[in-house]
């Protein structure tokens, strides 16, 4: 290997000590390849800096593309999906500290729990397991309410567990089952044949009327229920939530319902479409269910 170095430069022997770099072998490479080890670490040094310019410039153009809403965590994701340069987490953390950039701090929820005369009740067939291995296998259902001005809005939504994909939604002044009507008609629509899927919502009166009950069995439609007052039942409709209301709605001065609707129609589709998940391969959810059909 020695004599095809004779043409070689002094860079294409650093890099080839630090290619073959064995612990505490630094001076003996050194010697081998004819360089100084001062001048080795030198060059790594400069390396290593040249590395984090460049680093801290796609990092920071990532940070500054999703108005500095996410971690590094989120950021590794999007560096990979959007850039095609995959990082370290732990990398991605230092670069964002050396920057002095950090994530939008994201409020606390709190919960209410109200209970209410059920009509009808369905086991709970999940039993907390979210884990779906093809489409429309297990979709998870809720509503959840945003308050704008004085007044609430509230939004039903059917997730599809397999992907983590918001199959359809609805948008209303009122969390009834006719709310809920309208969005499982938008998603049986979407989905056409929904025969064996698994529904699970919590007990809320939507989804303990005659009309929810009788709705879905007549598509071919399971129900399942979260346990009385466990949130951990339904947490995965739950975090979509949270992340719609972080991301999607505390970062503006939302003044009117039609503004409200608006940034939440944008944030299921950038959800759906371009925000890749880590449990997805660090794909989509479309990226995802296009790649599995």
């Amino acid at each position: 290997m020695l004599e095809n170095l004779e043409g070689g430069g002094t860079k294409t022997r650093y890099s080839l000590i630090r290619l073959v770099n064995e612990r505490g072998q630094i001076q003996r490479l050194c010697q081998l390849f004819g360089v100084s080890k001062s001048g080795y670490y030198a060059w790594l040094k400069r390396q290593s800096i040249d590395r984090d310019v460049e680093d801290k410039q796609v990092v920071s153009k990532i940070y500054t593309k999703y108005k500095g809403i996410y971690g590094y965590r989120q950021l590794q994701l999007f560096l990979w999906h959007d850039e095609g340069v995959w990082m370290n987490h732990k990398k991605v953390l230092r670069l964002m500290q050396n920057l002095g950039i950090q994530s939008r701090i994201r409020k606390k929820r709190q919960y209410r729990y109200t209970t209410n005369k059920a009509e009808r009740i369905a086991e709970n067939v999940f039993n907390q397991n979210f884990v779906a291995h093809r489409p429309n296998e297990k979709w998870v259902t809720d509503i959840t309410q945003v308050l704008i001005g004085e007044r609430w809005l509230y939004l039903s939504a059917v997730k599809d567990l397999f992907n983590n994909e918001i199959v359809a939604y609805a948008i209303g002044e009122h969390p009834n089952k006719e709310l809920v009507q309208r969005t499982f008609q938008k998603a049986f629509r979407k989905r056409k044949d929904v025969t064996g899927v698994v529904v699970h919502s919590d007990r809320g009166a939507p989804y303990t009327s005659h009309l929810y009950h009788d709705m879905l069995p007549k598509v071919g439609a399971q129900i399942s229920m979260s346990r009385g007052g466990n949130c951990y039942d339904n947490a995965s409709i739950e975090s979509f939530f949270s992340s719609l209301k972080t991301e999607g709605l505390s970062l503006y001065s939302i003044r009117s319902w039609k503004e409200a609707q608006k940034r939440m129609e944008t944030y299921i589709r950038f959800y759906n479409t371009k925000r890749p998940q880590r449990k997805l391969n660090k794909l989509t959810p479309v990226e995802y269910r296009r790649q599995f059909a």
